[in-house]
């Protein structure tokens, strides 16, 4: 999913208090499939309710944003809207994928390989529309704003911040940086330890990208990023030009810096059938339709509990949660009486 550009990519590790008072707008899409993969039994069976309905999406934006929004970071989530007609093959090469893993998953249930099943059950993930529909109804009443793309996300989130009306994207895929977000932050809704296959756990911490510095470490403009991407394989031109990894597309573009001389030299040394022109022209076109100045609610304590004890949440928990919400509101208070005195 997306661009793989990680091994050249310049980023810091940060803090979430870094991101304190920071308006943010996070890839729902991409967020909504990461709580859908990680948040499972060990067998790998997602979180469900007593009606077999999934939850793990909802468990993870209710938990993740209340952690957010304690350290003073305001979520705005943007979905995805139609997919461009470019984007067709990799959907059916995810849904062929899809149907693999869900074969393989079978088979390893049948022989009782908890390790197996784990495996292959996160790689069968899909997100229903159901799913959509709820993620923003419990969006909505936490009082988070709900953005709906015309076509993508990341494309989205990202012209919202280069407009000044957000201060950052927020997704797991560096496709954002090529619709040219001054800042991407990544690992934003993540899990803050990982458990690797030794058993051991690692830490993992907010990344903050800042796209100027991208092109001036890599010695690059936007228009040979965009390339490079290309090079090494978009959602719209999966698997790029085969022999051309990260390093060697960088060296071929900092070489030729124009596109047409960076693809005229590339046709002559390796075949490709894809058409350059149009994946470029789809990353260089978009813009937002977004006019209005974002704004944030009150959190609807009471539609909150609604939606969560329907898929049979603990009432202790969202009530332990919720606190933390009401601690909040009481904060800004106090502190609004303070600055008037």
């Amino acid at each position: 999913m997306g661009v793989n550009i990680s091994k050249i990519i310049p980023r810091k590790e940060i803090n979430l208090s870094d991101l304190k008072g920071k308006t943010i707008a996070i890839d729902a899409y991409v967020t909504l499939y990461q709580f859908l993969t990680t948040i499972r039994q060990p067998d790998g069976t997602p979180l469900q309710d007593q009606q077999g309905n999934t939850t793990s999406h909802l468990s993870g934006l209710f938990y993740r944003n209340i952690n957010l929004l304690q350290e003073g970071i305001k979520p705005v989530y943007v979905f995805d809207g139609k997919p461009p007609a470019l984007k067709q093959k990799e959907i059916e090469k995810r849904i062929e994928a899809k149907e693999t893993a869900e074969r393989q998953y079978q088979e390893a249930k049948i022989k009782d390989d908890i390790h197996g099943m784990k495996k292959y059950a996160s790689r069968t993930v899909r997100i229903t529309d159901e799913m959509l529909t709820q993620s923003k109804e419990l969006l909505e009443a936490l009082g988070i704003p709900v953005i709906q793309a015309p076509s993508e996300g990341e494309a989205e989130a990202a012209a919202l911040a280069r407009q000044g009306k957000v201060y950052a994207a927020a997704s797991q895929d560096y496709d954002t940086l090529l619709y040219a977000t001054p800042f991407l932050i990544r690992n934003l809704t993540s899990a803050r330890r990982k458990k690797l296959p030794s058993g051991l756990y690692i830490d993992i911490k907010p990344e903050l990208i800042e796209f100027q510095q991208v092109l001036n470490e890599l010695g690059i403009d936007k228009d040979q990023l965009t390339c490079l991407a290309i090079l090494v394989g978009t959602d719209y031109n999966p698997g790029g030009v085969k022999g051309l990894g990260q390093q060697r597309a960088l060296q071929v573009v900092q070489q030729y810096k124009y596109p047409v001389e960076i693809f005229r030299h590339v046709s002559e040394k390796f075949d490709f059938i894809f058409d350059w022109q149009e994946i470029f022209k789809q990353f260089q076109d978009y813009k937002t339709e977004q006019l209005e100045e974002i704004e944030f609610q009150k959190p609807n304590k009471e539609k909150i509990k609604q939606i969560l004890t329907r898929h049979d949440f603990s009432e202790a928990r969202i009530n332990s949660a919720l606190d933390k919400l009401q601690q909040l509101e009481e904060a800004k208070k106090q502190k609004g009486l303070n600055d008037f005195f």
